[in-house]
């Protein structure tokens, strides 16, 4: 299969240009520099330049392919980091792919994410991102608005968490507070669980909802119900024989 995928440089995205091409997939990776562009090359996959925002490429990459493969996103969690923005760029990509895809039959699979999904509960793949979610991502409801217009699109929930070499993500920035702190702490009584999948294994999903998923199919990322936060903690910590300690915030408001 031709597969086109989006974010194919990034973290998850190049674990899934290797899966697929291993699987003897044809891939072409989209590049917004010469550096992802030789980075393409070097793991044996085709470069197609073009950018998120840029949707003429998007749409020239996905009608050339038997699939898509959607993993790109701007991820900007600095302080000048605009998520609604990031969101809307996102959702104008899913829609310019799907637009191309339409009647074809031929899958499309988007990452999406269950952070804050379900709070307070476990959440399944029966429950629907909701309108008002705090977090202003639409990737997964703009994709499965194209399952009844023949696209067999699936969506992937990555959780929060998705680690490896070469993470920068949650773990290594609890590594780097403890580090400065001197100690490893959690809120509350532990109670609260992280669930996390590694980006391999990800990878394997992402192939296999483009090989067997049906359209509108919801793919969770995530093994059982996850992982207690003071096991998390406490794990990379031993060696560096530092305190466990629980926190216990309380919100004030100041005048």
């Amino acid at each position: 299969m031709r597969v086109f995928v989006t974010g194919a440089t990034g973290f998850i995205g190049s674990a899934v240009v290797r899966e697929l091409l291993e699987a003897g997939h044809n891939v072409t990776g989209l590049a917004r520099s010469d550096q992802a562009a030789a980075s393409l090359a070097a793991a044996g996959a085709e470069v197609h330049r073009g950018a998120l925002a840029d949707l003429d490429s998007l749409r020239a990459g996905a009608a050339e392919a038997d699939g898509v493969i959607h993993t790109a996103y701007i991820h900007d969690f600095s302080p000048t980091g605009d998520p609604a923005a990031a969101a809307r760029t996102d959702g104008r990509a899913i829609e310019a792919i799907g637009e191309t895809l339409a009647g074809s039959g031929r899958p499309l699979v988007v990452a999406s994410g269950s952070a804050l999904l379900a709070p307070g509960r476990l959440a399944t793949e029966d429950d629907t991102m909701p309108d008002d979610a705090p977090h202003p991502r639409v990737s997964e409801r703009v994709a499965l608005q194209f399952a009844g217009r023949g696209v067999r699109v699936s969506a992937m929930r990555l959780p929060p968490s998705v680690h490896g070499q070469g993470d920068h993500g949650f773990v290594p920035g609890l590594i780097g507070i403890a580090r400065a702190k001197g100690l490893a702490a959690y809120v509350g009584d532990g109670s609260n669980r992280w669930a996390a999948v590694h980006r391999f294994d990800a990878a394997q999903l992402f192939k296999l909802a483009l090989e067997n998923g049906s359209a509108g199919g919801v793919f969770s990322m995530y093994p059982g119900v996850g992982a207690r936060v003071p096991n998390i903690r406490q794990s990379p910590f031993t060696s560096m024989k530092l305190p466990l300690v629980f926190l216990e915030f309380m919100l004030t408001l100041r005048k």
